[in-house]
């Protein structure tokens, strides 16, 4: 297909249904995102974000609930954590890791780098990685930018370098991609072909835009429409054999009969023959080797002009 630079994310072909396939004959695969990211606005975690009852409930016994259910449904989640919640929250986040989930990055302090000056989002990756390697004992795999309550369009925190220097620092996939419904390659250079895995997100299956949504107290809350989305997507997602992913937060599901719903979300989608229920690096292990960039991406020459009055 023809490329049109700084407007598309890949060939703008997406994979067919038919075209699918999961590890042992798997119907579907499930990706369940837990966001420990309390920043409330772009310039990331402040004091006052950490002060927040919720936050603190969250990360004892919200996580502790979380962990549990897991445990009992034998779901791997990936967990999307600044690097400044690693080491504030240390044995917390180590105890996540040996039970077997997915440390991904988020940031180092969850902050929006479209707000950074020229070059720092480099050094920013750079740190965010080296803080979460040494704390985890494990590289990140993923790289996360998840909206905030704050973001008028919920599409995450992204500037036009942030997927190149996420493949140049090492990063196999990044995990909030709004371009399809099923993984996809994220075109960084298109005359080399150079490009990251996506894995797909939709802020209609987050938390963050269903409670304590835009900000606490507000009556805004709206769990029993959340609830409905999950089970409207995983149904269309599983019939279709393609892939699901939702986002919740401890802070935010991890409450009473929020932490219902989803248990119920949860046991009811994995009592359904056939669902593998990964992280984010199993995912994108799995269709980088079955779907290769260099198979999956027949770029033309590109169809992007710019003339003197294009506000491009």
């Amino acid at each position: 297909m023809p490329w049109k630079d700084n407007y598309t994310t890949s060939d703008e072909v997406g994979i067919r249904d038919h075209e699918i396939s999961w590890p042992l004959g798997q119907q579907m695969a499930l990706g369940l995102t837990v966001n420990l990211n309390p920043a409330a606005a772009g310039k990331g975690i402040t004091k006052k974000d950490l002060a927040y009852p919720t936050w603190h409930f969250g990360m004892h016994e919200g996580l502790d609930a979380f962990l549990s259910l897991f445990a009992r449904l034998n779901i791997r989640a990936t967990f999307a954590v600044p690097a400044l919640v690693a080491e504030a929250f240390a044995p917390r986040i180590r105890q996540v890791a040996e039970a077997g989930h997915e440390i991904a990055a988020q940031g180092l302090i969850g902050e929006d780098p479209s707000l950074m000056q020229p070059g720092q989002e480099a050094a920013l990756i750079g740190k965010a990685t080296e803080i979460l390697t040494r704390i985890t004992s494990a590289a990140p795999k993923g790289w996360f930018a998840l909206p905030r309550p704050d973001d008028a369009f919920a599409t995450g925190t992204v500037t036009d370098d942030t997927v190149r220097l996420l493949r140049q620092a090492g990063y196999t996939y990044y995990g909030n991609g709004m371009a399809d419904d099923a993984p996809y390659w994220w075109v960084t250079d298109a005359s080399r072909g150079q490009s990251l895995l996506a894995l797909p997100y939709y802020y209609h299956f987050d938390d963050t835009f269903f409670l304590m949504f835009p900000r606490e107290g507000t009556g805004l809350e709206r769990p029993d429409a959340l609830l409905r989305n999950w089970h409207a997507e995983f149904g269309a997602q599983y019939r279709r054999g393609r892939y699901f992913n939702l986002c919740v937060s401890p802070a935010r599901s991890g409450w009473a009969h929020r932490l219902d719903n989803l248990a119920s979300f949860l046991t009811e989608a994995m009592e359904h023959p056939g669902v593998w229920a990964a992280t984010g690096t199993e995912i994108a292990a799995h269709w980088q080797q079955h779907y290769p960039s260099e198979s999956q991406l027949n770029l033309e020459p590109s169809i992007w002009r710019d003339y003197a009055d294009s506000l491009s």
